[in-house]
């Protein structure tokens, strides 16, 4: 896989992590804004769709690890058990804040996600990043905000203090979650110090995070009494399980992508690729559902953010230039060809 070119591997990530999520939003959307039954009852049980979602994920890593091999490396474990912890958490007030604010906010709430990102990077896996950078992360964060203050109310009653309180604490959530990423990496490589190539597998990284994240989320969820109420309530309507079922599948087939990316690349770029997933599905909620229409300054809010991702992709494009204008300039010189003898020997 070292072979293939860097831009090749984040065409591929960006790709699965775009059609695997694209889907899978859709049903989460459905599952939480749908009512059922005689009694309109709405699903209100997000810790067992997050441990349908982290459980399948986990085995699916497991079935990665198994098929393709493990990295034969000492991994960090407490690290990435932390990580999967915080990343369930940060799912839990996004999915959560469904209930109480439109799908469109949510997801475009989500998309600050690169700020906290960025600062837990610099704060607890001491990364550094350039200007343009700090401008990409600042005109998709104004993007954002301009979205949210210009937004009209809509159908069913204006989006929750509440609500949006989620979204700020899975935010919080992915900034310690973006941080403890980041340092996994480095220490894995200060733990396997003589290794050529010192980090987990895609299915390696898959698996633990997952496994940590579901046992928590097993532990509170029957402690609170809220997994059991959650089986009953789809006892009573079948198709929400079902449901839940294949949403966690297309999710499980994302994360393939996304530890795919986050092992090749570091989170911001991770950040980046499902932050412009998200703009996308937002959009096709907008035409998905009319009563989520947007207005002109909505609509100039997107346009910052599509910004925002543009300059990310000069930003690739410099670095790309810098580095291989570096490479042939470090080459050492090839050595001449002797000169051959007029004359036959």
């Amino acid at each position: 896989m070292d072979a293939i070119p860097a831009p090749i591997k984040l065409l591929i990530g960006a790709a699965g992590i775009f059609a695997c999520y694209a889907y899978s939003a859709t049903l989460t959307e459905d599952v939480y804004k749908t009512r059922y039954g005689e009694e309109q009852e709405k699903f209100q049980y997000t810790l067992l769709t997050l441990l349908f979602e982290r459980g399948i994920s986990a085995l699916v890593g497991l079935l990665g690890i198994m098929l393709f091999g493990g990295s034969g490396l000492k991994v960090p474990y407490m690290d990435i058990t932390y990580s999967g912890v915080t990343q369930s958490l940060a799912m839990y007030g996004s999915n959560e804040a469904l209930r109480f604010v439109s799908f469109p906010t949510q997801v475009l709430g989500k998309s600050c996600k690169m700020v906290p990102v960025m600062a837990g990077g610099v704060l607890l896996g001491g990364k550094k990043f350039s200007a343009l950078e700090y401008l990409q992360v600042a005109l998709i964060t104004a993007g954002v905000c301009i979205f949210n203050l210009f937004g009209k109310s809509k159908a069913g009653g204006a989006d929750s203090s509440y609500g949006l309180a989620l979204i700020g604490f899975s935010l919080l959530m992915d900034a310690v979650t973006g941080g403890l990423q980041d340092r996994v990496k480095v220490r894995t490589k200060e733990l396997n110090a003589g290794a050529p190539s010192s980090k987990p597998t895609t299915h390696e990284s898959m698996m633990y995070t997952n496994a940590a994240g579901c046992a928590v989320i097993a532990v509170v969820g029957f402690a609170t009494g809220e997994i059991t109420a959650g089986f009953a309530f789809c006892g009573r309507h079948p198709q929400v399980l079902t449901a839940i079922a294949i949403y966690s599948l297309a999710s499980a087939m994302g994360q393939n992508f996304i530890y795919y990316t986050i092992t090749n690349f570091n989170p911001l770029v991770l950040t980046t690729v499902t932050t412009t997933r998200k703009i996308f599905t937002t959009v096709y909620s907008v035409f998905r559902d009319p009563s989520n229409s947007l207005n002109t300054m909505q609509w100039s809010g997107c346009a910052a953010v599509f910004l925002g991702l543009a300059l990310d992709i000069v930003r690739n494009y410099m670095k790309s230039s810098a580095a291989g204008a570096a490479k042939k300039k470090d080459a050492p010189a090839s050595p001449s060809k002797p000169k051959r003898s007029a004359k036959a020997s």
